[in-house]
């Protein structure tokens, strides 16, 4: 059974030190190592459930019409009207003249009224609610790293990114050592 382990050494090393050959009897068997082929990040995907996102806004509007014929309008312009021409001259002229001003009036209240209506708002404030995706993360969980020892390809599972070698240990599980 092998185990790894990752380092960064130098890959000749193991070599120059005894490494992948049989152990001499006057050197001491060191680590052996192996050779990354490839890494290959495990990567998963998390995502949050949709959101809903709400604002107020400030929302402005016409006024609701409270006489949409503008009689007030009109029967005050009448009066008004009625009154000044009532003030100029004599007689028929008066008459004339008061009527006149009446009708002027009159037409002239129902104008102003209806302008004024128009340009009437109200401003109000109205939540306003969207529903926004939800986001989504992708983080590595693990390495699948294929190596090559003895001219032989493997491939492991590991916590980590173990760079250019591997340590194989003969006989010992699987293990990958920390960084």
């Amino acid at each position: 059974m092998l185990s790894l382990s990752a380092c960064n050494r130098d890959a000749n090393a193991d070599v120059a030190a005894g490494g992948n050959g049989p152990a001499s009897a006057s050197v001491p068997a060191g680590p052996k190592y192996g050779r990354v082929v490839s890494v290959e990040p495990v990567r998963e995907t998390t995502s949050t459930a949709p959101q809903r996102e709400c604002h107020d806004e400030v929302v402005t509007r016409r006024a609701p019409v409270k006489d949409q014929h503008q009689i007030a309008g009109t029967a005050i312009g009448a009066i008004a009207g009625g009154l000044l021409g009532n003030q100029v001259g004599g007689g028929k002229g008066r008459t004339l003249a008061t009527v006149a001003g009446a009708v002027g009036g009159g037409y002239a209240g129902h104008e102003i009224q209806e302008r004024r209506q128009e340009t009437n708002t109200v401003t109000s404030t109205v939540r306003k609610c969207d529903s926004v995706p939800g986001k989504s993360s992708d983080r590595i969980v693990a390495y699948d790293v294929r190596y090559e020892y003895n001219g032989v390809t493997r491939t492991t599972r590991m916590d980590h990114d173990p760079g250019d070698r591997v340590e194989v240990q003969e006989g010992v599980s699987v293990v990958s050592d920390s960084r």
